[in-house]
């Protein structure tokens, strides 16, 4: 198993959001950064866990846990004309973009805040506390068990 962090802004999609979609499941949408695309392709496999992590809002940070419940397939946004996420070079014999499906397993009791994680000397691996702009990155054993205590 492994551990990753997800993105997302929550005036979008929320842990909330995720909590009440049918079956607390929802696909995992509109990456369109490629060394994020290539981790969930490549990656991301079923059981794995994921941090879902507040970006773009007042209170930034982890938030909550999911499971991958699905492994990667073609994103099907990028076909929809209508979408934000729609990319004309993309084709269903060569889709560029992919999605994974995860599953809501709980809040965390408190929210961990950027900053704390960023002050916490034991935390060494994070891309989140070297270049932030990654919307879906792996985490280690060791900073996912000091991001979890540090919920506590």
């Amino acid at each position: 198993m492994s551990y990753w962090l997800f993105k997302t802004e929550p005036d979008a999609f929320s842990i909330n959001d995720l909590k009440n979609a049918p079956n607390q499941t929802t696909l995992w949408e509109g990456v369109r950064n490629y060394q994020a695309r290539n981790f969930m392709r490549d990656d991301i496999k079923l059981g794995d866990q994921v941090m879902i992590y507040h970006s773009s809002c007042k209170h930034v940070g982890v938030v909550g846990i999911a499971t991958v419940t699905k492994e990667a397939y073609p994103d099907p946004t990028q076909f929809d004309l209508s979408s934000d996420y729609y990319d004309a070079k993309s084709t269903s014999d060569k889709p560029r973009w992919f999605v994974v499906e995860v599953t809501y397993k709980s809040h965390l009791n408190k929210l961990v805040s950027l900053k704390n994680i960023k002050a916490n000397n034991a935390i060494t691996e994070l891309a989140l506390k070297k270049a932030g702009r990654l919307s879906v990155m792996p985490v280690t054993h060791n900073d996912w068990q000091e991001i979890i205590a540090m919920s506590n």
